[in-house]
Formats: structure tokens, sequence, C-alpha cells
């Protein structure tokens, strides 16, 4: 398979009398199972169409026919391999046809979540089970079909478990089997954060644990709590999105798009592969060695075959000039015209490549290297970032309870690399090179934008919780109808009034935007407004309640 950065397709069948309206029905009784999938689908292959899609479940989901052509050429490997068997992948695909309202509340697991795991609004996840084996009984030699999970979770690992248990049984007991499964799925807990969850299907208890925001790196698997008697015993998946780090991880939100799987017949073939203009910002997982030909201006493109076991260092994997990416039989190999900041760790490699490979190393134990170096080193870059955009809120004791609370101070890029000579990485990293660099490069890309993005909306929301409980802190002491009517005194009804509304518009924002402000605070300002409310004649209390 290739990954790279940087024919029309055959029509696909659908359902017969299938809207295209991309929204559910309105009375859709499957809100837990919506907490997990959008749907599952069937593609099959029609010796007339090609791909098609045979079914979707539950029925009354609408995909858009551009999302169903798209679910159709994702659903099969795309290479001449003839691979004989089970084969499991997973593809990302945009959503079409407008912004889709919900079927379930998304704020509750999106507050918890870590960033790189929400819910994506605008992409599908697709995760495939294709079976491909001889079959006499059919004209074209082979059955050939593809289980396929939609979802907006990027929870590649659950899913994939999910798959391995219920494939092979669909396989062979079709669509009965597969409402069965659905029907235990829309039985599911939601998704919590932070909480570990039994999920029983088909005899089998998958046991996660959602991460959360707040959990300190490397979170241990899901510990059986309170289910030792659950029979059968759960079976207990390490992690719902990881799979071997030996291979794969994504240490920050990847800001821009990628496809885990892509194909020719992709509505944005077109888009990612214009020589028009520079190559897009985006990750492809291609196995067309057409890509090769295709991309050779892409910077980046790399090819991966066979591992291989020996202790030495393997000539593949180092890097090599673009320039040099001539033929369709290049050796695999990373081809790439970025220049590394830093220098490699030559101590880290030797333990993965020499110790690791030569002596057998588990890839569980290899994996877990490999993650606490990458962990370690993305630390050592970010905190110097947060320790900086730290500095940029205001002083708590700034914040006055009847003014609009101060700004976040803007980020200024040169600041923080003058602030880098006295805490910089160089204080929690030995590896040497050009950090400074690394920063700025760091600056011009989408992930840096993503990255303040959230963290200056995150800051604004503690602003205002802030502000919002140094009012109600502000009013304590006017408990009781004579204090509040003596703080009346000096002030004009306007300015009572124009109070009463921007408390109300603050309380509102702070509940619908789920601010981290206690209960009880929340509680005591509603009271502060109903009292104030009552103190006042009554024709305005007409006005601010009206029946």
């Amino acid at each position: 398979m290739d990954a790279l950065s940087g024919a029309g397709p055959r029509r696909a069948r659908g359902r017969p009398g299938a809207r295209s309206s991309g929204v559910r029905a309105p009375a859709a009784p499957w809100a837990r199972f919506s907490a997990w999938l959008e749907c599952v689908c069937v593609v099959t292959f029609d010796l007339e169409l090609g791909q098609a899609l045979e079914l979707v479940y539950p029925s009354d989901f609408r995909l858009t026919d551009k999302e169903k052509s798209s679910i159709c050429y994702l659903s099969f490997p795309d290479s001449h391999s003839g691979c004989l068997g089970d084969t499991q992948f997973s593809f990302r695909i945009r959503q079409c046809g407008g912004q889709r309202s919900p079927w379930h509340d998304d704020r509750h697991y999106d507050t918890g979540a870590p960033v790189s795991l929400q819910r994506e609004p605008a992409h599908y996840f697709g995760y495939v089970y294709f079976r491909q084996v001889k079959d006499s009984s059919v004209k074209r030699g082979y059955f050939q079909k593809s289980l396929v999970l939609v979802s907006r979770l990027p929870f590649v690992r659950l899913f994939q478990a999910l798959l391995s248990l219920i494939a092979p049984e669909y396989f062979d007991k079709l669509a009965p089997c597969l409402e069965a499964v659905c029907n235990e799925i829309d039985q599911w807990p939601a998704p919590m954060p932070g909480q570990t969850l039994n999920l029983p299907v088909m005899g089998v208890v998958l046991q996660v644990r959602i991460p959360s925001r707040v959990d300190k790196p490397e979170s241990s698997a899901p510990k059986q709590c309170g289910h030792e008697n659950l029979l059968p015993a759960p079976v207990v998946l390490s992690s719902v999105h990881e799979l071997d780090l030996f291979s794969c991880l994504h240490p920050l939100k990847f800001c821009c798009d990628y496809r885990p799987y892509f194909t020719i017949h992709d509505s944005e073939f077109r888009e990612f592969t214009t020589r028009t203009q520079a190559p897009p910002n985006v990750v492809l997982g291609v196995t067309n060695p057409f890509f090769i030909k295709m991309l050779q201006h892409w910077p980046h493109i790399l090819r991966v075959g066979e591992p291989r076991m020996s202790g030495d260092l393997p000539k593949q994997v180092k890097l090599k000039k673009p320039s040099r990416l001539k033929t369709l039989d290049t050796k695999p190999g990373l081809y790439t015209a970025y220049t590394a900041h830093l220098h490699r760790d030559k101590a880290l490699l030797k333990r993965l490549l020499k110790q690791g490979l030569q002596k057998k190393r588990p890839s569980d134990m290899q994996t877990a290297l490999l993650r606490r170096h990458l962990l370690e080193l993305t630390q050592s870059f970010i905190i110097p970032l947060e320790h900086y955009m730290a500095s940029l809120m205001p002083l708590q004791k700034s914040i006055m309870p009847w003014k609009t609370p101060p700004q976040i101070r803007p980020f200024r890029q040169d600041d923080f690399l003058c602030s880098l000579e006295h805490a910089g990485p160089q204080l929690t990293c030995i590896l040497k090179g050009d950090w400074l660099g690394l920063y700025r490069r760091f600056f011009k890309s989408p992930h840096f934008d993503g990255w303040y993005r959230q963290r200056h909306k995150e800051m604004v929301q503690k602003l205002e919780a802030l502000h919002l409980e140094a009012i109600c802190e502000a009013v304590r002491g006017l408990r009781g109808k004579q204090n509040i009517e003596a703080w009346m005194k000096d002030k004009s009804e306007v300015e009572i009034v124009d109070l009463v509304l921007k408390l109300r518009e603050k309380l509102v924002w702070a509940q619908g935007h789920q601010l981290p402000v206690k209960e009880a605070t929340l509680q005591r300002a509603q009271l502060y407004i109903e009292t104030i409310i009552g103190s006042l004649p009554k024709d305005l209390q007409a006005v601010l309640c009206p029946p």
C-alpha cells in the first residue's frame, strides 16, 4: 500500500425506491444505535453494474447517490492482487447533501472526548470486512461481498473487532443475522468519555473504555469493575481507536483531510490529482500503482512493502529524494522533499530494530516503546506552546462582575519564539536540532490553526465561566429583597432591565455551551434574576416574564 500526501465511476445501485434526501425519517427508533453507527451497508459485485449497494440497514437511513457511489467503490480492494479470503480496512468520505441534524445529542460526548476522537461533523468513516472466495455456484466463479459499518466516530479498533464477530456470521446467514445485531447495538449505552462500557453482541461482551480529555497520558486498558459476574466473560479491548502503534500514530489532531483508502473512482479524484495548483493538504492511502505515476509531483510518497525481520536498519525505510521516484517498480521507502529539523534518535532506532526485531520482541512491547518516545517528544514540543498560551489569559482579579470581561491577548509568534531560550523544549528533550525552524513550520500549517482555535475556544469558555462566577459572588451579599432594592436605588429601570437580559443571555450561553460552571452557581444566578424581576413594577415584570 502507498500513502501519498499532498475514468468516471460506474453507477451504484441502492435500495429500490430509496430517496436521496440525506436525512433519516422523523420518528426513527434507532436513537441508541445512532450514537455509535449511522448505518450498516452491504456491498456486492454485480456482473452488470460492478460494485453495487445491496442493503442499507436500518432501512430508513438515507444516503445520497454520491455517498452510495463512494461507499461502493471504497468497499472493495482496488488492486490486482487477487487476494482470497477475508480483508479488513477503513476509509473516510465527505458527507454530501448539506448539514444534517443529529438524531442524538452529541454535546455531552464531544465535550468530554479528546479533540482527535470527537465526532466528525462533515465526514463518514467506513469500516470494511471484505470476503472473496471461490464459489462455483456464482456465475463469475467467486463470492465477493463487503460488510461496511458507517460511523462518525474514529473507533477503528472497536469497529474492526465488531466486524470480526458479525461479518463471518452474516456471510453465512445473511439479513436475519444483521437485523438481530443492529437491535443488540440499539441496546448499548451511549459512548461516554471516561467510562468503561460493556457492549454485548452475538453472545460476546466487548468491554471498552472511551478516552476522556482529562485522561493522563497512556491510560491503562479498561479494568473489569463491578462486572465480574458477566457471562460470558468480557473481551477487553485495550483501546477503541488505536491500532498497532508500531505502524501508526496521531499525537495531535490532524487538521487536514485524510483518506485511509482512496481509489480513482472517488468523487474527489480530480480535485486531489490536478496539476494546475500546488498539491492539496491531504494524505491518501492507495493500493493502485497508477497513483505513483499520477502523483510523482507530490512532495511525500511512502511505499510500503513486505516487512523485513533483519536486525539491521532496512534500506527501504531511509529517506529518499522524490527525484529518484521514476518508475512504477520503485522500491519501498519514504520519498520526500522534506528536510528534517530534528536529528534522529539513533538509540531508539537501535532498540526497535536490533534489540526488538532481532530478538523477536512482541509487537505490543514495540508499540509501548514507540508510544512512549512519541508521547515524550510531542509533550516537549507542545508544553512551551501551552505555557505561552496560558500567559495570554487575563488575570482572574481583573474580571469585574459588572463589566465586560477583558479580552484574551493575541498570540504573537515572535514573542513565543523569544520565550524558547529559557522555556523551550530543550528543557525536557535530549534531541538536538533546529527547534525554532520546526515551530516556524508548524505555525504555517493548518495544524497550528486547528490547535490554536481549539485552545482559544476553551479559554473563552473559561473566561465566561469565571465572569459568571464573579457575578454570582458579587450578589451573594444582596440576599433578601431589602438588599436588592437598596442596590437598585441608584440605578435606572433601563440599567436594571439591561442587567437582567444580559444575565439571562449568559445563563443560556453557559448551559448551551456546557461551560465549566457549577450547577449551584447557575441556580444562584437564576434566583438572583427572579428576585430582581420581582422587585420591579408590574408592567416591567410583564415585559420580562410574559405569560
